[in-house]
């Protein structure tokens, strides 16, 4: 009888040992299956957004040049009309992503900044110039390193940039909702995202 109780008390051992490496190996199994999956999504997410914006400022250039202790001035002037597109771009191939397994979490180390670029048009009109104070490669240069730095100007205070980041927000929501579905952590700022609109907090 002491045999048998033995025996099957060894044989119950046996089976609730089996049956919980069993469980840990599924556990390790779905772990590493989500891991995978989210591994290959983070890789979709991972693309170049862009936001464009048309622009056109008109510019009343003058300048002067004077001679001879300031008795001769020479004039040159110009009307300058610039189009321009401006693009703000997040590069989020350049995102940093750390899995983590033992914790389920997904966490984010690093958003790239916004990048700025202006194409800028310029036409020049009623221009008036003369051979003492002409239109040359200088002047050209400098009106246009005006005019970009005024487009620059007035890109960041225009909407653009704040509907720029509204896109990379709502990349980043669908990151939130694939690991919220999956019963994973999205991590950011050691914070952890707990609804779509959390990421308020990003400025």
């Amino acid at each position: 009888m002491r045999n048998f109780l033995f025996g099957a008390c060894f044989a119950l051992l046996i089976v609730f040992v089996y049956q919980y490496c069993d469980y840990r190996r599924q556990g390790s199994q779905e772990q590493l299956q989500s891991s995978a999956l989210l591994q290959q999504q983070l890789e979709n997410v991972g693309k170049l957004i862009v936001t464009e914006s048309n622009f056109t400022q008109i510019h009343n250039y003058e300048d002067s040049k004077k001679y001879y202790f300031d008795a001769l001035t020479f004039k040159k002037k110009a009307l300058v009309v610039v189009d321009a597109k401006a693009q703000v771009s997040y590069d989020l191939r350049q995102m940093e992503v750390r899995i983590d397994t033992s914790s389920k979490s997904v966490v984010i180390t690093h958003i790239p900044e916004p990048e700025l670029s202006l194409s800028p048009k310029i036409e020049y009109f009623d221009v008036d110039g003369g051979i003492f104070n002409d239109f040359d490669a200088e002047s050209l240069n400098a009106i246009s390193a005006k005019v970009t730095d005024s487009l620059r100007v007035q890109a960041l205070q225009s909407p653009l940039m704040s509907n720029a980041q509204n896109r990379l927000i709502s990349e980043l929501q669908q990151l939130f909702v694939l690991t919220n579905s999956m019963g994973w952590s999205l991590i950011y700022r050691d914070r952890t995202i707990k609804e779509p609109d959390d990421w308020v907090f990003l400025d």
